[in-house]
């Protein structure tokens, strides 16, 4: 699992924060020309081997320059890439891909399933320094290689969300061009793949261009070369749009996106965002008041998230009913409803639990989140009687910590999911001895070994159904809200986001014809 932080601290910017004197774009006028397109993003991959660092910034660019032998269509199910066919034993532990023909790298190499073999164990090995090992060290027993077209994964035990894993995870790279290079890290400097787009030149700290390969095995995209521009501020990213300076805008502030609905000639894409925003909470300690449930649904009902959205937010987000969001393939539970704002019964557990008058606490609150944010949680809770300190940290210092189960009593978190399965976040945030989880219910925990092992999809949904059932009647976590990822682009573009993910998809994109 990863934690991958939402950019929030863009979204309370003030409403009339764009350049009133910007230029306004005009649809059908790209900034370069018809066989280019220039986005704007927040910042820049922070490496370009996609095996080592692979994050929200770095998938952005690897979904395009990289192929998986599964991936995802643009809801999250998988569909076959690098792979045509993959067959599942009878006991879970012998996975079977079938190889594409005629797929090449981007130096011209055929891909054959040593490629195959020597990916996963590259990511496998230490000294890959791969973010991704932890997902594939202890299930992946063996890799064999019967033929040219053929791989066989060999688990120790078995792994449901394997094949999601491999679509996520297992970026191919070529086994000959990586080995002959003079260090592990040099691939990151001239990075080869087999998707639809290869590496030009990367300016760090400015831009990364990429070029359309023609060798690619499936349907070529409709524009020849991809420029992304590096803008950490949201506002320039939008007036960028504006002025015909670039044609998409990532990451676009709720406030932005709202003054941009009325205006002419640039269109707002939105979609579901995939990432619970939540407080975790340390419940573990049996010598505070987090490790009473009445006091954890206490702070749930404490808070209007109706209220909060509308004013921090600008509408932009769906209030949060579970750590599963409705907009994962599969998995959420549609039965639960989010927390009622109800002071009186906030009050009601708080004396339940033994403390009539309420408690003192406090909880980091990241420069990833707005100030805003953590200030009306802290005033909520304050009309209830918790009295509750607001630590702000720098979001690396707050990473840092959070990792290593340091950012307690209670801190703001959101997940990102790599791999559209729901024990991406559950494994990581529920489950004993998660990376981010100070919480256990042996209820819960037993429910969560039952569908690490199990293959069967409708199974699987029925155990995290109950997952979250349990979780959400314990106030496992204080549940916030699903916020919104927003887009703005020239109209004439022809590009749909991803649904519950940050990646960038630009295998389909392409620009409408000019109008006579």
């Amino acid at each position: 699992m990863q934690l991958r932080m939402h950019p929030l601290a863009a979204a309370v910017l003030a409403i009339g924060l764009l350049a009133t004197g910007a230029a306004q774009a005009l649809g059908g006028k790209p900034a370069v020309d018809r066989n280019t397109l220039v986005v704007a993003l927040s910042s820049g991959p922070g490496n370009l081997d996609p095996q080592v660092a692979p994050s929200v910034d770095s998938a952005k660019y690897a979904w395009n320059v990289f192929d998986t032998l599964y991936g995802f269509d643009l809801k999250g199910n998988i569909e076959p890439r690098l792979a045509t066919a993959h067959t599942v034993s009878a006991d879970g532990l012998t996975h079977t891909f079938k190889l594409r023909s005629g797929v090449k790298f981007h130096n011209d190499a055929a891909l054959t399933s040593a490629d195959v073999k020597f990916s996963i164990e590259r990511i496998i090995k230490p000294e890959t320094k791969s973010t991704r090992r932890p997902y594939f060290v202890n299930t992946v027993a063996s890799v064999e290689t019967p033929d040219a077209q053929t791989v066989v994964f060999k688990l120790a035990q078995k792994d449901g969300a394997f094949l999601n894993k491999v679509a996520g995870y297992l970026y191919i790279v070529p086994k000959a061009y990586t080995e002959g290079l003079a260090t592990p890290e040099a691939f990151a400097l001239a990075p080869v793949g087999t998707g639809p787009y290869k590496f030009v030149e990367h300016k760090i700290g400015q831009s990364l261009e990429l070029a359309r390969f023609d060798g690619f095995w499936g349907s070529k995209p409709g524009v020849a070369k991809l420029l992304f521009r590096f803008v950490p501020e949201a506002s320039s990213r939008v007036n960028a749009v504006l002025a015909s300076e670039v044609d998409l805008a990532t990451d676009v502030a709720p406030s932005d996106a709202e003054q941009l609905a009325t205006r002419k000639g640039v269109s707002v894409v939105s979609v579901p965002g995939g990432s619970p925003l939540h407080i975790r909470i340390y419940s573990n300690d049996a010598a505070t008041p987090l490790s009473k449930r009445e006091v954890r649904l206490a702070l749930n009902h404490a808070l209007d998230r109706d209220a909060i959205i509308k004013s921090v937010f600008r509408g932009q987000a769906a209030p949060l009913a579970s750590t599963i969001p409705a907009s994962y393939p599969y998995g959420s539970n549609p039965a639960l409803k989010p927390y009622a704002y109800d002071p009186a019964k906030s009050k009601a557990l708080l004396a339940q639990a033994g403390f009539p008058n309420g408690f003192e606490t406090s909880f980091y609150c990241a420069a990833a989140f707005p100030r805003a944010l953590c200030e009306a949680v802290a005033a909520y809770w304050g009309q209830v009687g918790v009295k509750a300190q607001v630590k702000t940290i720098d979001y690396v210092a707050f990473n840092r910590i959070n990792n290593v189960h340091q950012s307690g009593p209670l801190a703001f978190s959101e997940f990102g999911n790599a791999i559209y399965d729901p024990i991406h976040v559950i494994g990581g945030s529920v489950a004993k001895g998660g990376t981010w989880s100070d919480y256990f219910n042996p209820e819960v925990q037993k429910l969560i070994d039952q569908v690490e092992g199990e293959a069967d999809r409708g199974k699987r949904d029925t155990l995290f159904k109950q997952i979250l059932q349990l979780t959400h009647d314990d106030g496992q976590a204080v549940l916030l809200a699903e916020l919104k990822l927003n887009y703005a682009k020239d109209p004439d573009l022809q590009w749909s986001p991803q649904v519950a993910g940050w990646s960038l998809n630009f295998r389909n994109v392409g620009w409408k014809a000019p109008q006579p």
